[in-house]
């Protein structure tokens, strides 16, 4: 057992370590609201559901440095581990995943270090997602940080999917007999297919609104009185805001 003082200082370290990670993820979140409520605002649609944060705990660290057989330090831990703060995006439709992860690369104090696509290249189990491994500057009052978060982008389906395989890969002590296995890679695909289907009458819908703004613009141009219909001339409307001709 470690005399108490000592004991305190490595507490204190641990402590500071993991600040760095859960002050990544507020600054992080609060770019994901930013982003979410000035969409909403321009364009009356939010490609983002919900979003989940979470921090890896000490136990969880160390069990995944002992597999990968690192040295422990704290410094070790930063450079191998990077994703002790992470943040799950779930969006509607796979167009919004893209959209998501291009808004994020315009950000200029971010650093996309990695990307991981499952969506073009799901993993052989059915597993789809899109991982970034972003890299975001935390200010402290002595110190600037750069700290890596893991960012995983899906749609509901994949959410869905991931959650039920997580949870039959525990139950069953990560030995899944054989037929759920396969049941859980059908199941992959029907999501998938859905997700694409979904894709489709999404699209369809933003061109019929599309065209229906476009219908509703040629009817602010004309008048109409009873079976006639009159244009009004450029000239009027420029005559009636007082805007003179050049």
């Amino acid at each position: 057992m470690l005399p108490m003082e000592q004991f305190r200082k490595f507490k204190n370290e641990i402590t500071r370590f993991l600040m760095d990670y859960k002050f990544a993820l507020d600054a992080f979140e609060t770019k994901i609201e930013i982003l979410k409520e000035e969409f909403q605002f321009f364009h009356d649609y939010n490609p983002i559901e919900h979003t989940k944060s979470r921090l890896k705990s000490p136990e969880s660290i160390l069990k995944k440095m002992y597999k990968k057989g690192c040295d422990i330090s704290l410094e070790g831990i930063r450079s191998e581990i990077k994703d002790i703060a992470g943040m799950r995006i779930t969006c509607s439709f796979i167009s919004d995943i893209y959209r998501i992860a291009d808004m994020l690369r315009a950000q200029s104090d971010l650093k996309i270090c990695e990307v991981k696509d499952y969506i073009q290249s799901p993993k052989p189990n059915g597993y789809q997602s899109l991982h970034l491994i972003i890299e975001i500057p935390v200010y402290m009052s002595d110190r600037q940080e750069n700290v890596c978060i893991e960012v995983q982008i899906r749609t509901i389906a994949m959410d869905f999917w991931a959650s039920l395989e997580h949870k039959i890969y525990y139950k069953y002590n990560r030995e899944i007999p054989s037929h759920l296995l396969q049941e859980l890679k059908e199941a992959s695909e029907s999501a998938a297919a859905l997700d694409r289907q979904m894709e489709r009458l999404h699209k369809e819908i933003s061109e019929i609104k599309e065209s229906q703004m476009e219908e509703r613009e040629e009817e602010l141009k004309r008048i109409s009185l009873s079976n006639q219909q009159f244009p009004i001339p450029e000239a009027l409307v420029r005559l009636m805001s007082g805007v003179e001709e050049t």
